[in-house]
Formats: C-alpha cells, structure tokens, sequence
C-alpha cells in the first residue's frame, strides 16, 4: 500500500500547511487519532488538552482533532482561545498531554499544531513526531478502528489560572508606573495581554498603562502579518512608542509565544540582549536560593549571552536552534532559563516550556525596578554587531556549505559541525567575527548569521561569506 509524504505537513518540530490543501480537517482527524496511538495511550494519559488561536479555521481544526482523540477512547478537555504558552499551561497545570491548534506567525492562509506531552514537554521529530507523521498517513488511507466506548469532551476556562500563575512567577505588583505599547499584530496577544497585564481576567490592576495596538482579534492579519522577526511587521510599534512617550514597545507573534522589545528610543531590541536581562535575573535567584544556575542559549545567539552569564557564575550550555531541542535539554540538566535569538525564551518554573508573556514580565519588573530608561538598562547586554538572518537561496545545500568550509576554516579559526557550520575568529584575535550557516529543514535555503566586534568587520566578514554562498 501507498501512503501519501506528510513530511511538508509535519515537520521536524510541528504540523503547519495551507488549510484546505495539506491540512483539512480529515487530516486533523488523523492526526488526533495517531497522537493517541503514538503518545497518549503509551504514556497511559486519559485525557489531552485542546486550544486554538484565532485563524478562522481553528474551531473547526480543534474539532476534527478532538474526534480522533475521543474515537480512541480518550477523553478532550476543550479550553478555546488560546495562545500556545496558555496551552503550555493547561498541559502543566492539569499534567494532561495537549494539541495546540496555530501556524504561530505564518501568513493567513496556513494552520497548523504544536504538540506536548503532559507537563508541556515537547514532542518533536526524535520524540514522537516521527511515529505520528507515519500513523496519520496510514489512517488516512486505511482508516482506524474506533474504541468500543468514546471518550468525552468538556469545556474548561484556565486563562485567569493562567495569567494568575505567570504573576506569582513575575510579580509587578511593585513596580514604578511604566506606560507600555503593545503591537498584538490582531492575533493572541489581544486576548491574553488584557487578562495577565490588565484587569479583563478579573486580576487586580497593576501599576502598567496599556496603549493596545491591533488587539481584535482577526485571523486575516489585516494590519501586517504576526511576524515579529522580519522588521517591517515592528514599524507601527516603533512608530506608536515614540508618539505616546511610552517607556517600552511589546511585540507578539501569532501564537504569543515569542516577544520582541521595543526601546523608549523607539529602536528594536536584539533577543540576545533580552537573552542576557532575563538569564542574568534568574542566574540571581537561583544563587539567592543556593543552587548553581544552569543557562541554555541556542548557538545563534550573541558572544555576549554566555560571555556575561558566566561573568555571574552560571553554567552556560549551547543548544541547537528548534523549540524541542531547547526543551528537551533544558529538562535534562534541570535549566533555569534558555533564549533563541528568534524570541523564544524557556522558564523552568513554566514547565521548561516557552511564554512570550513570561519574557516580557520580566523586563517589565526589571525596568520598573529601577529609574533608568530601558535602553540604558540593555546597553551594556549589546555591545557586538549581527547580521541578523539572512536566507539565501541555492541549487545545493551540502555544496554551498563545502565551498564555505573550503573557503573558512583555515588555519586560526575555530570550527564545528554542531548545528550547520559554524568558524570563529575570536578568542585571541584583535579582529573579533563569528559566522554560522545552516539549512533550512524544508527549503533549500542557507541560512546566515554572523556577528563582530565591529560594524566593518561584520559587514566584511558577512558580504564575503554570502559572495561564496550565491556563487553557484
């Protein structure tokens, strides 16, 4: 029997397609029936954990999910809206494996899910990911046998427990008067914003000025896409902090799971700077609390990152660049904290999972702290030049790398393999420059990072190495 490549669908770290093409609800059908076959019954769950975002076709998604799941037997509790740290939550809080339906921050057209085992712990392409991909493609072809009693559905609220639970991790409740900008692109920070920094959750009102930027909910993204890294979706923010004199811009993608910071001066702040704020605050209490401190970062982030948490006496670790890699070594050596420069930033007090909300607590309690404004309080966690991104098209990936190894690793640099490519020209060098190239896992795309000392230097280092990549 032939049955059909969901390698487009589900990917390496979740399930994102056009919906109505690769993702239908026949399909989410599947997929919930292979998530129990493959994760929940093994792990001998009772019960999974449904929400979705706002793309009109989440509650239809959700649905079709949810009858995968009770035709096994297994019972759905439904909590609605959310964004995917409020479904990180519930998994947490009731120990229960979850579905997320989102495509994050994907244009308009995609849907797609996130899934957890209980305790929000990942489930990626090593971890069971695989097998799920394998069990729907079978089920859409062959069907599956239903369980002789069907599990049951009920509806849960947990948006006040959840914000309740981040303001015990974060407590504002002290800080100076802070007026704060935040852009929710018409996507799940406009639900979730109002109920953890506001009042509309029932919460006590905290010492923070909402000026709220695109918060209805719309899943068409009619201002700009809710894609936070490219820059252009950050210019009404930036725009908007500096015509309210507000203190602080909060940017969140489509699922608010990431956040991106926006200075008093209206300029972005880089990840590896709010990397450094929130790893150096945590570093703290975990010393205050007598244990040594354990700091995750991805290996695209800045030399600044491990540079100042070892100054404070963390243990550094580099991870790969991918959510369930990020999680799965933050469990294992019990992390405090990890960041990607992409914005994800990891708590181990949130189940080691990510919350783009939890990031932005903590630069709010961190600002409102003290009286100097936020690009004061950062500069000293920016003080390297990066590229940022840059993707790069190309006829063949393992050649483009092999021309730049040939090109790069001499003699007098560093190099590894951990993640892509990866050369170093830093430590006992006065010219200070480090690259990374890497493939993308869906497209053929290279993608680019370096950083310098120097803005010169790594423009230099960055137009030769892009010169060699495009030269095929």
């Amino acid at each position: 029997m032939t049955y059909p490549d969901l390698t487009a669908l589900i990917k390496s770290y979740d399930i994102r397609g056009i919906v109505g093409e690769a993702l239908t609800e026949d399909v989410a059908r599947a997929i919930g029936v292979a998530f129990v076959d493959a994760i929940v019954i093994p792990d001998g769950e009772s019960a999974v954990v449904i929400g979705h975002d706002m793309r009109e076709s989440g509650p239809g998604l959700a649905a079709a999910v949810a009858e995968g799941v009770t035709a096994r037997g297994i019972d759905v509790i439904r909590i609605g809206l959310c964004s995917t740290d409020g479904l990180y939550h519930a998994s947490g809080a009731l120990d229960l494996p979850g579905v997320m339906i989102t495509a994050s921050h994907n244009p308009a057209a995609y849907n797609g899910m996130k899934l957890c085992r209980s305790k929000a712990r990942a489930v990626g392409e090593q971890t069971g990911l695989a097998e799920v991909r394998e069990l729907t493609a079978r089920y859409l072809v062959d069907g599956f046998e239903p369980a002789s009693a069907p599990g049951s559905v009920t509806d849960r609220d947990t948006l006040a427990d959840y914000g309740a639970f981040l303001r015990v991790l974060v407590p504002l409740d002290g800080i100076r008067p802070l007026k704060v900008v935040v852009d929710a692109a018409n996507a799940m920070a406009g639900h979730t914003v109002p109920a953890v920094l506001g009042t509309a959750a029932g919460l006590p009102a905290l010492p923070i000025d909402i000026v709220p930027m695109y918060f209805e909910l719309d899943g068409t993204f009619p201002h700009h896409e809710p894609n936070p890294l490219e820059t252009e979706n950050l210019r009404d923010l930036q725009a908007a902090v500096l015509e309210h004199g507000a203190d602080i811009g909060l940017a969140f993608d489509g699922d608010a799971d990431r956040c991106f910071v926006v200075d008093e001066k209206g300029q972005v702040v880089s990840p590896s700077a709010i990397t450094c704020l929130v790893g150096l605050r945590e570093t703290e209490r975990e010393h205050q609390a007598g244990r040594i401190p354990t700091v995750i970062h991805n290996l695209i982030c800045s030399r600044a990152v491990p540079e100042q948490l070892r100054a404070a006496r963390a243990r550094t670790v580099r991870a790969r660049v991918g959510h369930s890699y990020i999680k799965a070594q933050m469990a294992e050596l019990d992390a405090v904290f990890g960041g990607e420069h992409s914005a994800h930033f990891y708590f181990r007090d949130f189940w080691f999972a990510d919350s783009g909300m939890l990031a932005a607590m903590h630069v709010l309690a961190a600002l409102g702290s003290q009286d100097a404004p936020l690009s004061e309080l950062l500069a000293a966690h920016d003080p390297y030049v990066a590229s940022g991104e840059i993707n790069s098209t190309v006829a063949d990936v393992a050649a483009a790398t092999q021309r730049v190894r040939d090109a790069f690793v001499t003699d007098g640099v560093d190099s590894d393999d951990f993640d892509g490519l990866t050369v170093s020209h830093w430590d006992g060098h006065d010219e200070k420059w480090w690259f990374n190239v890497r493939p993308s896992n869906t497209e053929p795309l290279l993608r680019l990072n370096v950083e310098a000392a120097e803005q010169d230097v790594m423009e230099r280092v960055r137009d030769s190495v892009l010169a060699v990549i495009r030269e095929g």
